[in-house]
């Protein structure tokens, strides 16, 4: 029987909220549709446990972890009750993670923040996941200090840079510790769509000339992103992805084009790419694509989890690489998703080094 994988949180948002309930759904329901790998590693989703959570919220600090993740603003929907589970939501510090947005919905808890270094080492955590608002670049780096201080592994799944940056990835490799990021790459996104696309025109001999993503939704990360400042990360996560599909460049604009508040938690995503193919002949390629975008994100955070704890188990530090690339926007290497599928299956059976 495999150990438990035990998960540290930072941001009790949508995408933990959908992490959550979906491992408790996959939990009394065994596999079933929706899961990539039941197995990583001999890691099921029944391995991960919770045992430590941060965030800022009034609403949310104090609450046991089952009840702070329907707490609003969160608005996800709900697949499965979560029975409460003897971890009470601590507050982190605050930093640069509540945007000129964020302000007007959420409530600054008063208390002052946790030690997050000691309470990391209390829990005895595993992993750290940094689920912080879009933006939050100091409140991140903070966040990736603490796991190095106290031992402990960090997977980041927003657009800072972290795994994919030398000066971090170099800091977690000398303690001995794996990174994995940076920017979750959803399990039917707009990002994997997209570079699929692009992939697929080049192989197929088309001239791609141009292409453009727009998104919209309805939860705080789309207001949040209302903040122009806040997406410059974002905006290299998500293009870099895509230009990485094309030996030639392409222009191409990518970003968040609307917040749409009864959309609530569903994103609706529209891909356009034009280009030439035998003869010079046009061809235009339109998509449109609409998830629950925090569900979205958790199918691939459970292998993600679940990769890095292989990773621990080996021994293995600094950046992963073929994990990153099957999981993640903006990773150290960029890979096509079958290559980096097939190399993430061959790092957790043993097969590859990272």
């Amino acid at each position: 029987m495999a150990k438990k994988i035990k998960v540290a949180v930072a941001g009790v948002g949508n995408c933990a909220s959908a992490l959550i309930q979906g491992l408790r759904y996959y939990s009394k329901n065994g596999p079933g549709e929706g899961l990539t790998y039941w197995s990583v590693g001999g890691y099921t989703p029944r391995d991960i446990e919770f045992v430590a959570a941060f965030d800022v919220n009034a609403k949310k600090v104090d609450k046991d972890l089952s009840q702070a993740i329907f707490q609003p603003p969160n608005n996800t929907v709900k697949v499965a009750d979560v029975p409460s589970m003897g971890v009470r939501v601590m507050k982190g510090p605050v930093h640069d993670g509540i945007g000129r947005y964020l302000k007007d919905v959420v409530q600054l808890s008063p208390q002052p923040a946790k030690d997050v270094v000691q309470e990391l080492k209390d829990s005895g955590a595993d992993v750290l996941v940094n689920y912080l608002p879009v933006g939050s670049t100091a409140a991140t780096e903070a966040y990736a200090e603490a796991a190095l201080k106290a031992k402990v592994a960090f997977v980041n799944a927003i657009p800072v840079f972290i795994a994919s940056e030398k000066r971090w990835s170099d800091r977690f490799a000398a303690a001995g510790l794996p990174v994995a990021g940076d920017d979750v790459m959803s399990q039917v996104g707009a990002t994997v769509l997209h570079k699929t696309l692009v992939k697929m025109a080049v192989d197929r001999g088309v001239k791609v000339d141009e292409t453009y993503q727009l998104n919209i939704g309805g939860d705080t990360d789309f207001l949040n992103m209302l903040e122009e400042s806040r997406l410059k990360d974002k905006r290299e996560s998500k293009t870099s992805a895509v230009r990485a599909m094309s030996p030639y460049e392409v222009p191409t604009r990518i970003g968040p084009s609307d917040y749409v508040p009864f959309l609530d938690n569903d994103k609706v995503c529209y891909i356009w790419l034009k280009g030439r193919y035998f003869g010079g002949s046009v061809v235009k390629v339109d998509v449109k694509l609409h998830v629950v975008d925090a569900y979205d994100s958790g199918g691939v955070m459970v292998d993600a989890i679940r990769g890095t704890k292989v990773a621990l188990d080996r021994g293995v530090s600094g950046q992963l690489e073929s994990l990153s690339a099957f999981c993640f926007k903006h990773p150290p290497t960029q890979m096509p998703y079958p290559a980096a599928k097939a190399a993430f299956e061959e790092f957790t059976s043993g097969k590859r080094e990272r």
